[in-house]
């Protein structure tokens, strides 16, 4: 069968996966539980949210937070984000007790608040400067990091009339990238509409290191068809990730096997409670139960009566008020 080729072994730099399944970074999202929820469930590899360079220079608690590994039995990816190349250089340097396989410059985020700093998305005006960020952020991986990869994320451009993804990974691999994860739209579209996986395959055909195609990811089809249409060598989850940690496991065997193992409500809910157990560990059960409605909202997506226990697990305030509301003893 074709698509049993497509799941393999990537090597980005000197750091060898044994898979090409990846979770993406997503703000408010893959903290270290739920990378480690997502690792037990199949996925290669794993990013941090993105981290400001800045606020770990300023020794910010919530930036530190941010960086820390989980109980991930693999290897993971801290991603940075700044404007200004010393403070990408100095924070990298301080990840160095961290130990992170790798380490990634974000040049995607469409965010105000990360591109009003000159961050994110608003790299993809100055790829000159992207250069500059990514030779600093090598420099920092050879001298305090072990010579760690690095790798950037782009996006195809700023808006439609500025479609410079080409010309950003070129600077980039001559700046050092060893991997280029590239979601097809511009930051002008933020996430919406559809994303232009022939950018990735173009892509694919300019460089010699590996690309990670993102956007529009939700179901094993889709990941077999952007391997199959675009000829990268890894995927990375995002959206269709939140609340499905299963997609890796479920897409890996739809790719080896070509057999699908869905998942039940049950299980579903069983995972999403086990996933609040651990955030009550980690941030208190208070604030555990309040975080926990947005992730319980997705694990639950599409499933019938959905809307009436999203309704109530609204005013859930402790664990066993979650449990009581889903009937899990």
């Amino acid at each position: 069968m074709e698509s049993f080729s497509y799941y393999s072994p990537v090597k980005i730099g000197d750091l060898e996966l044994a898979g090409n399944l990846f979770l993406a970074p997503m703000a408010g999202y893959t903290d270290r539980i739920y990378r480690c929820i997502c690792r037990e469930n199949g996925a290669d590899f794993s990013f941090t949210e993105l981290v400001s360079a800045e606020g770990l220079l300023r020794g910010g608690k919530a930036s530190i937070k941010l960086i820390e590994r989980g109980n991930e039995a693999g290897p993971y990816a801290i991603q940075l984000f700044g404007h200004d190349p010393e403070s990408i250089y100095r924070a990298a340097i301080g990840l160095a007790p961290y130990k992170p396989d790798m380490l990634d410059i974000n040049s995607g985020c469409p965010v105000p608040k990360v591109v009003k700093h000159g961050g994110g998305s608003a790299l993809m005006k100055n790829p000159l400067l992207l250069g500059k960020i990514i030779e600093s952020a090598v420099r920092a991986s050879e001298e305090a990091l072990g010579n760690i990869p690095v790798s950037v994320k782009i996006r195809s451009g700023w808006d439609s009339q500025s479609i410079n993804y080409g010309e950003c990974a070129r600077i980039a691999c001559e700046a050092g990238a060893k991997m280029i994860s590239l979601h097809p739209r511009t930051r002008s579209q933020f996430y919406g509409g559809k994303s232009d996986w022939l950018h990735i395959t173009d892509l694919v055909s300019r460089t010699n290191i590996p690309i990670t195609g993102s956007g529009d990811l939700y179901t094993p089809e889709d990941a077999e068809r952007m391997f199959k249409e675009t000829g990268c060598k890894a995927i990375m989850f995002a959206r269709g990730a939140i609340g499905n940690p299963f997609i890796f496991s479920v897409t890996k065997d739809y790719l080896v096997k070509g057999s699908r193992n869905e998942k039940s409500f049950s299980e579903k809910t069983e995972a999403a409670i086990c996933h609040l157990e651990l955030l009550a560990e980690e941030i208190g059960e208070k604030a555990a139960c309040k975080e926990m409605r947005k992730h319980f909202s997705a694990y639950t997506k599409g499933e019938k009566g959905s809307a009436s226990l999203r309704n109530k697990i609204v005013g859930a305030s402790t664990i066993n008020e979650y449990k009581q509301i889903l009937g899990i003893e």
